[in-house]
């Protein structure tokens, strides 16, 4: 039994034992590959939940494929695929029969789809209703918050699935503002959940790094992530060489050498103090290089919520972001800088030697960012909400299906 000295308060650890005497099997429906925000998102909150002693079983669009380096040992299901990229996934024919058979047999308390923007997302409802299931979604489209509801591919895409969402017994989002989106577009509001990303606090932490020493810099800036036309790379390169920054200080770009990278590289190279390490797949690497930088910049067009960014700020970084999605919002309140997606370029040119000139703004701006994220963005602490969440929607099929069989009698 768990004991509280008088007047004592319970801490998250504790709260988490509380959680943890109810050990539950989550049928998980997310991707492992190609890497993107919905790997990481489906790798560490299955970990989490692994952690707390539940079961977690995971259904990915799979052909053999080896698994990636940091995932859990997990019982895995494979659905069949024409294509998947990093936005879309096309699965087989086949594929909505293997996925019922393989929830039938597996027989979870709750199913989590980590939406992957495929034809199965529409499906899954009905599925588990067949099989009196459970169904959570999380719901991961970006959007940008600035423009209106009836333009622009993200908000299409919101349009498209609100009817279908309306029909999943929750729908997890990163904000309140993708929460009122859902709501203007007929999802009830008592459906929708705001668990945001979360981050693993102890990981992604600040310490120490040998990144300056590498590359011969005195100050160190890093975008991580995608390189692709709706992350906006080229406002942040154009604002670096306008800038016109000092030898001593590096940008450092870490994400995939597409076809945009490609064309990009030629006109931003090493001659400007830009850096490109392409996709860094090695975690702990990754950890080392926000540890070694000094501002992390995110010029998003659209966003979610950027778990790259709360990474970032995890890492004590000094962090200058777009409102694009609810980055802005992570940011508010001096936790950072918030910069407008159509003037990226103009205020990086500002900006940037400002931060090379006086190093104390990007300690004390990096200083806050950790503590907004200890304050809300914890992995810890959001995992508490799902298996709280969990619980709610477990308990309430069970309702259901006592009456579904005693209508039968």
């Amino acid at each position: 039994a768990l004991e509280l000295k008088c007047g004592e308060v319970p801490t998250i650890k504790s709260f988490n034992f509380f959680n943890s005497l109810t050990r539950m099997h989550i049928a998980w429906l997310g991707k492992k590959s190609p890497f993107c925000g919905n790997v990481t998102y489906g790798r560490e909150v299955t970990n989490a939940l692994l952690d707390r002693g539940h079961r977690v079983s995971f259904f990915h669009f799979a052909q053999e494929e080896n698994s990636p380096d940091n995932w859990p040992d997990f019982q895995e299901v494979s659905i069949p695929f024409l294509y998947k990229s990093q936005i879309y996934t096309i699965p087989t024919l086949k594929s909505s029969k293997i996925l019922t058979q393989s929830l039938r047999e597996v027989r979870p308390d709750v199913v989590h789809a980590s939406l992957t923007l495929s034809p199965l997302d529409f499906l899954l409802p009905e599925i588990c209703e067949e099989l009196n299931l459970p169904l959570v979604a999380t719901f991961h489209p970006p959007f940008d918050r600035r423009r209106n509801l009836t333009s622009g591919t993200q908000h299409l895409m919101y349009q498209l699935y609100a009817p279908f969402l309306a029909n999943y017994d929750r729908v997890i989002v990163f904000s309140q503002i993708q929460r009122e989106l859902l709501a203007k577009l007929g999802v009830p509001a008592d459906k929708v959940a705001v668990i945001p990303n979360g981050v693993d606090v102890e990981k992604y932490s600040p310490g120490s790094s040998n990144l300056k020493t590498e590359i011969g810099a005195r100050r160190i800036f890093v975008y991580q992530g995608r390189v692709a036309p709706e992350k906006n790379v080229e406002s942040l390169l154009r604002g670096w060489k306008q800038a016109d920054m000092p030898a001593d200080s590096k940008l450092v770009i870490v994400g995939n050498h597409g076809t945009l990278a490609a064309s990009l590289m030629p006109f931003y190279g090493p001659e400007h103090g830009i850096i490109w390490l392409g996709f860094v797949a090695d975690e702990q690497r990754r950890i080392e290089i926000l540890r070694g930088a000094d501002v992390f910049i995110l010029p998003s067009l659209v966003e979610g919520l950027s778990l790259s960014l709360l990474e970032a700020m995890s890492c004590g970084l000094a962090c200058l972001a777009t409102d694009a999605g609810a980055d802005g919002e992570v940011l508010e309140q001096g936790a950072g800088v918030i910069l407008n997606p159509q003037r990226v370029s103009s205020q990086l040119q500002t900006l940037l030697p400002l931060f090379y000139e006086h190093p104390e703004m990007a300690t004390l701006l990096g200083q806050k960012a950790r503590l907004r994220v200890l304050e809300r963005y914890t992995l810890s602490r959001n995992i508490s909400r799902l298996e709280d969440l969990y619980a709610q929607i477990a308990q309430k099929g069970k309702v259901n299906l006592n009456l579904k069989l005693s209508n039968r009698i």
